[in-house]
């Protein structure tokens, strides 16, 4: 039996019926680490010893009769979410050295679960890009594909679940960045809605659509992350006084009868023929379970990647303002004055990408630009948001294709930052609206993976689970690994 390949189902129930250790299981997963991630290069930091300890602490709480879905399960951190005591970068140079004094609150719920931190995961800088290319410590490359990129921004987590290295992973999605790299490996990411989970202790990018999420080996396996993250937090205004539902509960419930809606405006343009046949094929399955489907508009979805790249910037060019090196992070030594000692320490220590989106979102907010930029773009923003809220109260949930194709090659887009924006074009309309969405495993084309999505209404992730969690029991596209 090979530990690693277990999903968060499968190890709990071996560890509370003290089939396996928690110790063993996690040896095997960095087992797996120092086996393949010199090929894939997912990890920036693993943390052994550190992984080691808390194996043993959750070993200790089972063999005391305590049970939990997440105690002694072994996982991976996007590297821009706080772990304390562990070095946390947002792979970039100006924080390479920097060890959070604090865990973020997703962290501490998880700890509390008895979860295993194995390590952080590589992204793109600042979370800002689309296929992990961005960051300073350099690619992650598909498991499917060595030659090719994981998705972005979350790939290092994404292509550490694929290639088996994690039981699961946790990533962040600000316009896709959970998602997307979850359609390029073959993985399942959820996208919680704005609010589901803390934001406290997480890097900001763009605050207004930030969310930590799950990316997993099922869909079932989200869920249990998810129920053990979400929920109000006292330190995050935005985390509403909702309740968190058992999401297990409806996740067996049959899809007959469920209405599905089917935005023709990401059925056209520049959707891969061979990756709309591959989501044909999924609506097809899920028409035999008896879901049904309607034609539905979401007209303003052409304006939704204008948009998100006007306010996303924005919000970056505030949010990064604090990273001066004066109070943490590089610091540029022998500065003439104050003035230089900024230019000095962001210059070096922020990568292209990230200087690129500070200038787009000063230009943005500055005086004479931003009624016509910023301001409108909220605007726009607005009117797609009531836009998906009124289509999705005559169905239950959305389906689209994650990304217009398959994943490219290293460097292929890398010159072209348009092209690279443009990944994101069916991702960002669920961000901007705060809604949950959903990516999983619906075939390949030419060996590459494709990502179906689904985007449900706010706080409603249980339909999607549903609604996925059955599209797995009858495909086996999940079930596939990469060879390695």
């Amino acid at each position: 039996m090979t530990l690693n390949k277990l999903t968060i189902k499968e190890a709990s129930e071996k560890l509370q019926k003290r089939k396996i250790t928690a110790v063993q299981l996690t040896r095997a997963c960095l087992a797996r680490i120092k086996e393949v991630d010199g090929k894939i290069k997912a990890c920036i930091t693993v943390c052994d010893d550190k992984a080691m300890e808390m194996a043993r602490e959750a070993d200790i709480r089972l063999k005391n009769g305590e049970n939990g879905d997440l105690l002694g399960i072994p996982y991976l951190v996007k590297d821009n979410i706080m772990t304390r005591g562990i070095k946390t970068t947002a792979s970039s140079k100006i924080l390479e050295n920097y060890t959070a004094p604090f865990s973020a609150a997703i962290i501490k719920k998880l700890n509390q679960a008895g979860a295993v931190i194995l390590g952080k995961t590589n992204l793109d800088e600042f979370a800002h890009g689309a296929s992990t290319e961005n960051s300073a410590f350099g690619p992650t490359h598909n498991p499917w594909n060595l030659d090719r990129v994981p998705g972005g921004s979350s790939g290092g987590s994404a292509a550490a679940v694929a290639a088996n290295m994690c039981i699961f992973a946790l990533g962040t999605d600000t316009g896709g960045s959970i998602r997307h790299p979850a359609s390029f490996c073959s993985v399942t990411g959820l996208k919680p809605t704005y609010g589901r989970s803390s934001r406290f202790g997480l890097i900001a990018m763009t605050s207004s659509t930030d969310v930590p999420g799950p990316l997993t080996k099922t869909v079932a396996d989200a869920g249990i992350v998810l129920a053990a993250i979400a929920g109000q937090d006292k330190n995050d205004a935005t985390t509403p006084d909702e309740p968190v539902p058992d999401y297990g509960q409806d996740i067996d419930k049959s899809v007959k009868g469920l209405k599905i809606g089917l935005p023709r405006e990401y059925f056209t343009g520049g959707l891969n023929k061979e990756v709309k046949q591959a989501i044909d094929a999924a609506i097809k399955e899920l028409k035999k379970q008896g879901a049904e489907f309607l034609e539905v508009s979401l007209p303003h979805t052409k304006y939704g990647i204008a948009s998100y790249y006007i306010i996303t910037p924005s919000e970056i060019s505030s949010n990064l303002a604090r990273f001066d090196g004066i109070r943490y992070g590089f610091s540029a030594k022998e500065t003439e004055d104050l003035i230089t000692g900024y230019t000095k320490s962001r210059g070096h220590g922020f990568g292209p990408e990230v200087k690129r989106r500070i200038m787009l979102g000063t230009y943005a907010l500055s005086a004479g630009y931003f009624d016509a930029y910023y301001l409108q773009a909220q605007k726009v923003r607005t009117i797609i948001k009531e836009e998906m809220d009124e289509v999705l109260s005559s169905v239950d949930c959305l389906l689209t294709p994650t990304s217009p194709g398959t994943a490219f090659k290293i460097g292929e887009q890398s010159g072209d930052p348009l092209q690279m924006y443009l990944e994101d074009v069916f991702v960002t309309g669920a961000s901007l609206a705060g809604l949950p969405a959903m990516s999983i495993p619906a075939g390949f084309v030419n060996g590459l993976p494709v990502g179906m999505q689904l985007i449900g209404k706010r706080f409603d992730e249980a339909t999607l689970f549903r609604v996925g969690h059955s599209f797995q029991t009858t495909t086996e596209w999940h079930r596939e690994k990469p060879e390695l």
